[in-house]
């Protein structure tokens, strides 16, 4: 299951969030305020699919890509 990293601090900003990590000193742009939403959720939910569960299924896809980069980057682990 993912969840955020425990080094990486949220700051929300109207055009969505920063992520900062303190680890690798990386910053992401989360562009939509509902991916801050679905990544807020994952650390209370069983899967990915529950805390997509308010996500349009046409829009999952974007939004597991969006999941899978910030993984890959490290700020979900």
């Amino acid at each position: 299951m993912l969840a955020l990293h425990p080094q990486v601090s949220v700051r929300p900003e109207p055009f969505g969030a920063l992520l900062y990590h303190f680890g690798t000193r990386r910053l992401s742009f989360l562009k939509d305020r509902r991916l801050l939403d679905v990544v807020r959720r994952l650390d209370g939910a069983t899967s990915v699919d529950e805390a997509l569960s308010d996500v349009p299924a046409g829009e999952r896809a974007a939004f597991r890509s969006a999941l899978a980069t910030l993984e890959k980057t490290g700020m979900l682990q």
